[in-house]
């Protein structure tokens, strides 16, 4: 992840969950209670404390019906209206968006009181800052519906208009504007004038509007409607030019997926992928009756790039698929090798059953050797003809290891004479998102060269290392750690591999990197072993909300080093003679594409910018307009 990607994730922070619909209409009847009682003073007159009490709920039910009614109409019908005219606002965030508008008029108002008791304005002065602010309610209902739905400026203006047209005839009808008006006939004097004109069932704060407010409030609508469109056009130009999509499907899927869980963002992925081939590598381990015992499972791609988004939850799938101990561990490649959907798992998981059926298994295995070159360090052990490389830039600082870099190293051990290898990233030494580039290792390097190196040799010392009869031992930990916490639904897990005298332990912690110094205290504290590596799945499902959260940032590490060697204890005590093979298949599956994931974090960060400024611009300017407009009206 680069200091780019790190920016576009951080973003996450400011999106969450929308509450439950009536959560959302509960807090809008309080609030609606309370602006009933604080404007609509009928109590002034009252003497009894039950009279007080009557005249009290009175205004509390005053400013529900004027306040709430809007708010609750609104949340109802924005999600039927909005979904049949093509559009996927859920309940949800219908009634959270209602209860934004109606806090949004209420503080307009709020304001309006105090400029107007400061200054010496009058009522007029607060009818005018309530229509500014039915304006307002329809111009953010109006961006949120376009984004949330990707609807066309005239069909978004429909669900839109909803809470500012309700509001809008309780207060024609209410406040006597109709007298104002001359419709005339039959229907609009006669049956219909008791409906229309309501002033005696008001309160008196309401008296006085003019037909000048509402036709007001139909000019700057529009007029917000116009400052929207300019504002979506401006800042969708870029992505429109560059990747030739619309930065509403990313901004629609990104808040579904935070917000409701949805997968929306998938779609949106699916039309920026390119194809790629990647390798399936499988290792597995089975006693000599058959049964299988563990199973190492490497797809060439990154387990991203969000929550369960792409391939975000690939280890979880390849767990479920292995019949033995599943250890998926992460491999050399970046963000640009997300999978775009997640259905494309299901293709690596059938290379992968392909590689498992043609494995030949063999009883014997190499002793595991540690090669260092440079800042790179490699744990490799043969098994058969093929051979496990682990590496890691600890206690240096890295992230992910670029795809081309990988598939190097992985190249530069089959020319040793490794017939396959499994090469992956140990990914457990990070110090967060600071810094310009984050660690990552790309071609040309100088620490590319160092892994390159260190394959290299790893390989060589394999071939010409002495077979030994191979036994195997498990352990397994689910945790009772959470996502939160950065640790994932397959907790840690442990195999050590023993060879002759020697023993090698592989520790895997279902996890996105680890703090500084965390996996040398860990390795320092194993007895019993010769050699061992702390590897993470690199799992994006601790990412949902939080661009890193990485082992140990939220969990106590004394606990953790506590955990890994009681497992590592005990798959000791579970060595048995069991046989080994390795096997690898490709297939082709959708990935983000070669340096589309920067140019998406770049494009978006820089949305971000300018749009947060042309956005103040443009709301300071449709305001001035609309007080010149109060102005002169």
């Amino acid at each position: 992840m680069t200091a780019a990607q790190s920016d576009l994730a951080d973003l996450s922070r400011y999106v969450f969950r929308a509450p439950r619909w009536h959560a959302s209409l509960a807090v809008g009847l309080c609030v609606a209670a309370v602006v009933g009682v604080a404007s609509f003073d009928s109590a002034a007159g009252a003497t009894a404390p039950i009279a007080e009490l009557r005249v009290v709920g009175h205004d509390a039910w005053q400013g529900i019906f004027y306040v709430w009614v809007p708010t609750i109409v609104a949340a109802v019908a924005t999600t039927g209206v909005d979904r049949f005219l093509g559009g996927q606002f859920t309940p949800n965030r219908s009634a959270l968006l209602a209860l934004a508008g109606e806090l949004l008029v209420v503080a307009v108002l709020v304001c309006a009181d105090v400029v107007g008791t400061l200054v010496g304005l009058g009522q007029p002065f607060i009818f005018d800052a309530l229509v500014v602010g039915l304006a307002s309610v329809f111009a953010v209902r109006l961006l949120v519906v376009m984004a949330v739905s990707r609807s066309s400026l005239p069909v978004a203006t429909i669900p839109a208009g909803i809470q500012t047209a309700v509001a809008a005839a309780l207060l024609f009808v209410y406040g006597g504007t109709y007298r104002y008006v001359q419709i005339g006939g039959p229907v609009f004097d006669g049956s219909l004038r008791p409906y229309l004109i309501r002033t005696e069932e008001a309160p008196a704060a309401l008296t006085g509007l003019a037909p000048r407010h509402f036709s007001l409030l139909i000019v700057l609508c529009a007029l917000y409607a116009l400052g929207v469109h300019l504002f979506l056009a401006a800042i969708d130009r870029p992505w429109r030019r560059s990747f030739g999509v619309s930065v509403l499907d990313f901004l629609r899927g990104f808040i579904g997926h935070v917000a409701e869980g949805s997968r929306e963002l998938e779609v949106f992925f699916e039309q920026l992928g390119e194809e790629a081939i990647v390798p399936v590598t499988v290792l597995a381990f089975r006693r000599p009756g058959g049964e299988e015992k563990a199973r190492f499972v490497l797809p060439m791609i990154h387990p991203g790039p969000m929550g369960e988004i792409g391939g975000g939850n690939v280890p979880t799938r390849i767990a479920r698929q292995a019949d033995g101990l599943a250890f998926p561990p992460h491999a050399t490649a970046g963000h640009d090798f997300n999978l775009v959907t997640e259905r494309e798992v299901d293709s690596l998981l059938e290379a992968a059953r392909r590689a498992h059926d043609r494995i030949d298994y063999a009883p014997s295995a190499s002793a595991g050797v540690r090669v260092r070159a440079g800042e790179a360090s490699v744990l490799g052990q043969r098994f058969g003809d093929g051979g496990l490389l682990v590496s890691t830039f600890a206690p240096g600082f890295a992230d992910d290891v670029d795809y081309g870099v990988g598939l190097t190293a992985r190249a530069q051990a089959r020319a040793a004479g490794l017939e396959d290898a499994l090469v992956a990233d140990a990914h457990n030494s990070n110090n967060g998102l600071s810094g310009p580039d984050l660690g990552h290792v790309t071609p040309g390097s100088t620490r590319s060269f160092d892994l390159i190196e260190a394959a290299t040799e790893a390989g060589e010392r394999m071939v010409d290392g002495d077979d030994g009869r191979l036994r195997l031992g498990t352990a397994w930990d689910r945790t009772e750690w959470t996502p939160e916490e950065g640790i994932g639904p397959l907790g840690v897990r442990v195999a050590v591999v023993a060879v002759g005298d020697h023993t090698t332990a592989y520790v895997l912690i279902d996890g996105n990197n680890m703090e500084p110094g965390l996996r040398d205290r860990l390795l320092g504290a194993l007895d019993g072993v010769d050699a061992a590596e702390v590897l993470t799945t690199d799992t994006h499902v601790v990412n949902t909300v939080e661009a890193t959260n990485q082992v140990g940032a939220a969990i106590d590490h004394d606990d953790l080093e506590a955990l890994v060697g009681r497992l590592v204890g005990t798959a000791l005590d579970d060595l048995e003679p069991v046989e080994a093979g390795l096997a690898s298949e490709r297939t082709a599956v959708t990935v983000f594409g070669n340096d589309r994931t920067e140019s998406l974090a770049s494009t978006a960060n820089a949305a971000v910018t300018l749009g947060s400024a042309f956005a103040v611009a443009v709301t300071v300017a449709v305001l001035a307009v609309s007080l010149l407009l109060l102005v002169l009206t």
